[in-house]
């Protein structure tokens, strides 16, 4: 499949200098930086959807605090003033 991208001059010229760095295809290098992106960015969705679902199940087993516990824990913790 041919897909036509068009990239400033200053990102076609990073992307010439890394693929003439390795010794690679300019075009083999542009695919390979897009699945590393791609991959990485599914990746990351799925981290969060793990961290979301896992502060759920803590709520629904009674493990959380209030905001207010939290919030002097970092007032503390950074020597923040107390509210007024």
């Amino acid at each position: 499949m041919t897909i036509v991208v068009s990239l400033s001059p200053e990102l076609e010229a990073r992307l010439l200098e890394k693929a003439a760095r390795q010794g690679q295809d300019v075009s083999f290098v542009a695919a390979e930086l897009l699945a590393s992106a791609l991959e990485w960015e599914l990746q990351d969705s799925q981290e969060a959807i793990q961290g979301i679902q896992q502060g759920l199940n803590d709520f629904d087993a009674g493990m959380f605090r209030s905001f207010e516990e939290f919030a002097e824990e970092k007032r503390r913790k950074y020597n923040l003033p107390a509210d007024s």
